[in-house]
């Protein structure tokens, strides 16, 4: 299938520019977006509309998932017919690779304030690799407003509301020591799940389009 790869640099302070536009010099398909330092959620947004494809899947800069995984997304949407396919480490057949416990620990606690209060059913919401139809992603991301770590949330909340149908893919899951999520980010996190409530209860997401079945999404 064609294809094409979205960078979003937020702001970095090495050398991902210069080296982005090395490759995109090269090949057309290759794009390079540069946005201030707005945090996970502005850059997702940046590069999740500014994609074309017909299919368009985001993914952390680190590759704690392997590139070559990406077929079972497919596979897993050809197959359930979902909307929105989210990578999970928690779902049946999925490994994690070299996490430290404590750091497992924090992540399930907070998964489980997420099905409380958000998102019931999804067992791996921050799972940094989704795949989305054309039209889930230009109907989510038009609409979410959150800039931080807490954005997976959203997106997964947002694309529930608006009846678009989520499945989750099983992955194998490096740990990756040089990651950039912290204590203070796991914080702002934790908040971030009262804000998508408070959003809603005040009618921040009133935008929000529901999914309309039989519509194809534009292709590449």
């Amino acid at each position: 299938m064609s294809w094409e790869i979205v960078v979003v640099d937020d702001g970095s302070i090495d050398a991902t520019s210069e080296v982005v536009e090395m490759h995109a010099a090269r090949d057309r398909r290759i794009h390079l977006v540069q946005t201030a330092h707005a945090g996970k959620g502005a850059a997702l947004r940046h590069g999740m509309l500014t994609a074309t494809g017909h299919w368009r899947f985001m993914a952390d800069a680190d590759l704690s998932m392997k590139p070559a995984e990406i077929d079972r997304f497919f596979a897993s949407r050809s197959a359930e017919s979902v909307d929105v396919a989210v990578g999970s480490r928690e779902a049946t057949g999925a490994q994690r690779v070299g996490e430290p416990l404590s750091r497992h620990l924090i992540g399930r606690a907070y998964n489980w304030l997420v099905r409380l209060l958000v998102v019931p059913g999804i067992q791996d919401t921050q799972c940094g690799y989704k795949l989305f139809t054309a039209q889930a992603a230009e109907a989510v991301f038009s609409t979410q407003r959150l800039d931080g770590f807490g954005v997976d949330v959203e997106l997964l909340f947002l694309a529930t509301k608006m009846g678009y149908s989520v499945g989750e893919v099983p992955l194998t899951w490096h740990y990756d020591a040089d990651s950039r999520v912290d204590l203070f980010n796991g914080a702002n996190a934790f908040m971030d799940i009262l804000r998508v409530r408070v959003n809603d209860r005040l009618g921040r997401y009133e935008s929000v389009r529901t999914c309309t079945r039989g519509v194809e999404p534009k292709a590449n």
